[in-house]
């Protein structure tokens, strides 16, 4: 048996190891610096002490981005430097962010032991490369990311470091093929497991969904399916559960080999990276496909995010999440109990509210990060929930799932089809999202980021819209969100209090390097004898205005505004919105001048500045 020694570095701290909400991320040349991934790991070995690393079974791995087998050794050695008892690594270095939180919450190893943790090497939806992006985050023995209370510890760690530990003398590990290697050190036996990820996540979705009936949904010859993992991970998964579990075509598999630097494409799931996907259902302004599937999806680089597609129909995640909770207890066995309750992000729409007050439902709205889902499931109080940036997930795990969104989807149309595989017309993705609107109402929504913006001006605007807050009467204010983390607010809500707006909804701002500017108003159908009532033109507007660098405040006419967005065309802004934005009036000559909510008028102006069918469709009012 191969012997190691435990060796004690110099080292110096670096600028700028703050964790985010998933971790630390920066570009691969930042981490390829001597000492900087090694600092940020002993430092999360000294924030979880060593009585939670001693002994400890961690998981080592991630998308497979550029970088990733390098920092797997380097884990490994710092791993057993500080007393850890073992590793598992996934074959090749693949897991998907899902599976790892899978795999730490279910698998047990030969031995019995259960893992406490795991290093997910991961940038997300961020391009990988030489020359993009790379990301390390903690997850706990929940399978969840490290509450803030420990990312806090992690980054005050990184700021007084000066030395870290790694083993000298212990090879590189085989991560091609699977087995066991074992080694030895001061602390004793230490263990290098690598094994098929897949294994435990494909045996906890057969547990969650009929698999069964899905394929015999694939199977119609009526029904059409496309995956499109963008080179990522959900490659790797892909191939396993919807080929060889649920007898789909591998023809239907598109960009499903995981590549480092994912093909030289963006792995983001949505209408503008997911390009080769989103013409073969027929959504392209280039391209258009003559007979596009029944069914397509997308997944981020490491697996956790989802784009929803119909024939020619685009499905926003904020939808997608209320349509999963409307029908999770009859389509979906884990479900047929019935929901805990169901949750969403800060800056997500309120279609999800819609469905939980309908259903009766608890509900519970929290800030970004998937972290805050994590408590309301670990207490017992979540099953379902979702974020408008593609992200959709429930209690199985404690991290957003791209490839349980899809089968949740396949569950819904196996559901609705059951009794319909030999009729003439199957019911169809766009069928679902249309009755889910008639039934709960059709919530447009939008989205604009400004990326790498100064983080002290974001600050400062932010501050700004708060102390707005308490000098508005015309708007309800909270910023109040649900979290039992004490994690400070990481946005600003705003909703009119006028009769003509129904419930309410929110801007946020990230206080590091990007705001977003969210918009969204609701239609609502029915007489005026529904709940919620109706306007005299039949549909009930909701506006809402958030924090954005390009706002300014408008005092024009004598009326006190809160912001004004003047000059910006809303479709450039649109990429959440469906096909169907498009406007009813006859003047479309003028870009949109959107004002937010004056003393005098709630709603200022809103004109679309062309006609436009697709999925960049200007605003319909």
């Amino acid at each position: 048996m191969v012997a190691f020694r435990v060796t004690r570095v110099g080292t110096t701290p670096f600028d700028g190891q703050k964790p985010g909400t998933s971790g630390l991320r920066k570009k691969v040349k930042v981490f390829t610096q001597p000492h900087y991934l090694q600092n940020f790991v002993q430092a999360t070995f000294n924030a979880l002490g060593s009585d939670k690393v001693k002994g400890a079974t961690l998981v080592i791995s991630g998308d497979g981005r550029y970088f990733s087998k390098d920092a797997i050794q380097i884990i490994t050695k710092m791993a057993a430097a500080n007393g850890v008892r073992r590793v598992w690594v996934g074959q090749h270095g693949l897991m998907s962010t899902p599976a790892v939180s899978a795999v730490v919450r279910d698998r047990v190893g030969a031995n019995g032991s259960k893992a406490n943790g795991a290093f997910i090497l991961t940038a997300s939806h961020n391009p990988g490369g030489p020359h993009e992006d790379f990301g390390v985050k903690y997850n706990m023995e929940n399978g969840g990311p490290a509450p803030e209370g420990v990312t806090n510890k992690i980054y005050e760690n990184t700021t007084t470091i000066k030395e870290y530990l790694i083993a000298e003398g212990l090879p590189d590990a085989d991560i091609s093929k699977t087995g066991v290697s074992s080694f030895e050190g001061p602390d004793g036996k230490f263990d290098v497991d690598v094994f098929d990820s897949t294994i435990d996540y494909v045996k906890l979705m057969k547990s969650i969904f009929d698999f069964p009936s899905i394929q015999k949904l694939l199977s119609s010859p009526k029904f059409g399916f496309c995956y499109d993992a963008l080179h990522g991970v959900a490659g790797y998964y892909a191939k396993r559960i919807f080929v060889e579990e649920l007898g789909g075509k591998e023809s239907s598999l598109l960009n499903c080999v995981p590549k480092e630097d994912f093909g030289g494409g963006h792995p983001d799931p949505n209408l503008t990276y997911a390009k080769e996907l989103v013409a073969r259902m027929g959504l392209s302004k280039s391209h258009s496909e003559p007979n596009p599937p029944e069914f397509g999806a997308a997944a981020d680089g490491d697996a956790d995010r989802n784009m929803i597609l119909g024939k020619r129909f685009f499905v926003t995640p904020s939808d997608s999440v209320a349509i999963i909770a409307a029908n999770a207890v009859e389509a979906i066995p884990y479900f047929s109990g019935g929901l805990k309750g169901v949750a969403r992000s800060m800056p997500t729409s309120a279609a999800l509210d819609v469905v939980a007050k309908s259903l009766n439902l608890k509900f519970y709205e929290v800030p970004t990060g998937w972290k805050f889902f994590g408590n309301l499931m670990d207490a017992g109080m979540c099953s379902i929930c979702g974020e408008e940036s593609f992200g959709t997930g429930s209690d199985h795990i404690r991290e957003k799932d791209g490839v349980w969104a899809v089968l949740a989807w396949l569950s819904i149309l196996a559901n609705k089809n059951k009794d319909n595989l030999g009729g003439e017309k199957l019911v169809s993705v766009e069928d679902i999202v249309r009755q889910h609107w008639a039934t709960y109402g059709r919530h447009y929504y939008t989205r604009y980021d400004y990326e790498n913006v100064d983080a002290a001006g974001a600050k400062e605007l932010m501050a700004h819209l708060v102390k707005l807050q308490s000098s508005l009467d015309e708007v309800n204010n909270d910023d109040t969100l649900t979290d039992s983390d004490d994690s400070p607010s990481r946005g600003v809500k705003f909703a009119s209090k006028a009769k003509t707006t129904e419930g309410s909804q929110i801007g946020s701002g990230s206080m590091d390097l990007m705001l977003e500017k969210l918009l969204e108003w609701v239609e609502l159908w029915g007489d005026s004898s529904q709940e919620q009532g109706e306007a005299s033109d039949g549909r009930r507007i909701k506006a809402i205005i958030a924090s954005c660098p390009k706002y300014k405040q408008d005092k024009k006419k004598g009326d006190m505004y809160l912001v004004t967005w003047e000059g910006e065309p809303l479709h450039r802004a649109s990429w959440l919105m469906d096909k169907d934005f498009r406007c009813t009036k006859a003047r479309c000559a003028k870009t949109p001048d959107i004002y937010g909510f004056g003393r005098k008028n709630i709603w200022k102006a809103l004109e679309c500045s062309s006609h436009v069918e697709n999925s960049r469709g200007c605003t319909y009012l």
